[in-house]
């Protein structure tokens, strides 16, 4: 099924394709991937090389543009572009608290997530391709997650590719999660310190906030309970380029005086509810930290243990003296599926995959080091997403590979840079520098 239209300068195409659930089980149950094809107007005609981007994640839809904008215009001048929105995310089939009890209980709704990894997102592609290019190669981009994804095509499918671009998302190819935020909590840190440099007067405003909400029981409007912890939780927007910025202006105007004394004002509750609510998105929690698993060990909730390892996350320990308090990064934690309403029904899902002892390999070392697929990649020198000494140990393992390492933008590099960006990595990818 497809439908045609137009935006300035863009001809769009929306494509549904049918895949198995499990891609070693053809026959059994299926589910929809849905994908947005665009072409410039002006090259609507020409025969033109596919380009299929990944989104970050995991659990997002990828983006949708409004005309030109961003690395997208750029693709644009040689490429058909694909934009695909991975299993369980966008107007592909939904991964939620609505649809997953149609696989049964906690335990089979975690069985059924277990297909919803990098390996299951590239089998995907390679399931498509033929109906998209012809059964040429194409080349694909891939952002945070997305570059995850891109490791893992290298892997186990190759033959699909012409080229291979990544932002910001070279993983580990052997860190335990726990690896993962051990490195992780230092460069939040980092971050946070750096936005206090910038914003001092946020020190006292933050450790104000928090002592508001150890003291009371603060519901948002659509129920969220927001506690302390996942206040600074809010410290993901630091990983972005204009992030320190935006935790700024919220902290700002936090409170307004009120008959009964301070509370915190609508305005704060409503963009705080907006930035926490994991309603657009819960694939992202249910299935982040699975990302990282490729070992009998369980993940185990593994931000949450390696959290205690840094006691200067703790907020009533910080309040009870004179730092300042700490923010946390991107990570998820078993309170988020007591506080979130869109997460509540999920905790026992959540549980199950935290204990999962059988997940298989993401990655194959000794085809990465045969690689012969042209592969370039942007490293941010202190990206807070994703540790940036995980990310050349993977690069020098990938045969042919070339970095770009910059500390000119921060994860959301793609989309601030843009064109620039990706001019940078088609010509490295190219060997034209």
């Amino acid at each position: 099924m497809t439908a045609t239209y137009r935006q300035p300068g863009l001809l769009l195409t929306d494509h549904r394709f049918t895949v198995p659930l499990d891609h070693a089980d053809p026959a059994g149950e299926t589910i929809e991937l849905y994908a947005r094809a665009a072409v410039a107007s002006d090259k609507a005609g020409q025969n033109l090389p596919w380009l299929v981007y990944l989104q970050g994640g995991p659990g997002f839809g990828a983006n949708r543009f409004v005309g030109k904008g961003a690395w997208f215009g750029r693709a644009l001048k040689e490429f058909r572009v694909l934009l695909l929105d991975q299993r369980g995310t966008g107007h592909s089939s939904p991964a939620n608290r609505q649809t997953l009890p149609l696989s049964g209980g906690p335990a089979a709704q975690a069985d059924y997530l277990t297909h919803f990894r990098a390996d299951s997102i590239v089998r995907d592609c390679e399931a498509i391709r033929a109906q998209v290019t012809g059964g040429a190669p194409w080349t694909v981009l891939g952002q945070s997650f997305g570059g995850f994804c891109v490791t893992t095509y290298l892997s186990i499918a190759p033959e699909g590719l012409a080229a291979a671009l990544v932002t910001g998302g070279l993983p580990s190819l052997d860190a335990h999660a726990d690896d993962v935020y051990r490195a992780a909590y230092p460069r939040v840190e980092r971050k946070v310190t750096a936005h206090y440099a910038r914003y001092p007067q946020d020190v006292e405003r933050a450790r104000r906030i928090a002592d508001h909400l150890l003291t009371h029981d603060v519901r948002l409007p659509n129920g969220y309970r927001l506690t302390v912890e996942a206040f600074q939780s809010l410290g993901i927007l630091l990983g972005g380029g204009e992030g320190s910025h935006r935790l700024h202006y919220l902290l700002e105007h936090a409170f307004v005086r009120a008959a009964q004394g301070p509370e915190l004002s609508d305005a704060f509750q409503e963009e705080v509810q907006g930035l926490l609510s994991y309603a657009p998105h819960p694939l992202y929690a249910l299935v982040h930290e699975a990302i990282y698993g490729q070992d009998p060990r369980p993940t185990a909730w593994s931000a949450e243990r390696v959290r205690a390892q840094f006691p200067q996350f703790d907020a009533a320990k910080t309040l009870a003296g004179d730092e300042p308090l700490l923010f946390t990064g991107e990570s998820v934690h078993p309170w988020m599926f007591d506080c979130d309403p869109a997460l509540r029904p999920l905790r026992e899902t959540a549980e199950h995959l935290a204990a999962r002892t059988d997940w298989r390999p993401l990655y194959d070392p000794a085809r990465l080091a045969a690689n012969e697929v042209p592969v370039a990649a942007a490293v941010y020198h202190d990206d807070m997403y994703v540790d940036t000494a995980h990310s050349l140990q993977t690069a020098r393992a990938i045969r042919g590979l070339r970095t770009w390492v910059t500390d000119e933008f921060e994860h959301d590099g793609v989309r601030a840079g843009g064109p620039r960006v990706l001019d940078r990595l088609l010509a490295l990818a190219r060997d034209e520098v």
